[in-house]
């Protein structure tokens, strides 16, 4: 933290100060940008240090995603996730609609078809 601090006294600008939002964006995009422009910065692995410690929940720190206290390498984005193949077949197959073997009733005569 003092390195922070004395790197304050200093005068030095932080981008993170500049603009804080991007430094807690949603997109992929702007995290990305957030992570680049921690690259030259000369607190990067205090401020990295700190956040772990502190267990932030969410954020680019140090240049590293923060996400519940811990460094991951890069976050979903928002919205329902992709489809998944660890879903059992059985709703797949209903989802469909009939499969090629079951058997479907048309009925023949044009009143039935408008009763059912």
């Amino acid at each position: 933290m003092t390195d922070i601090r004395a790197a304050m006294a200093r005068g030095t600008e932080f981008p993170c100060l500049t603009d804080p939002d991007l430094f807690f964006a949603e997109s992929p995009a702007d995290i990305a940008r957030a992570k680049e422009l921690c690259r030259d910065c000369p607190v990067a692995a205090a401020c990295l240090a700190g956040a772990l410690e502190r267990a932030e929940p969410w954020g680019v720190w140090g240049g590293q995603l923060v996400l519940r206290g811990i460094v991951v390498a890069s976050k979903r984005g928002r919205g329902r996730p992709r489809g998944s193949t660890s879903r059992p077949a059985q709703a797949r197959v209903s989802q469909a609609g009939p499969s090629r073997g079951s058997r479907v009733r048309v009925p023949r005569d044009p009143a039935e078809r408008i009763a059912s």
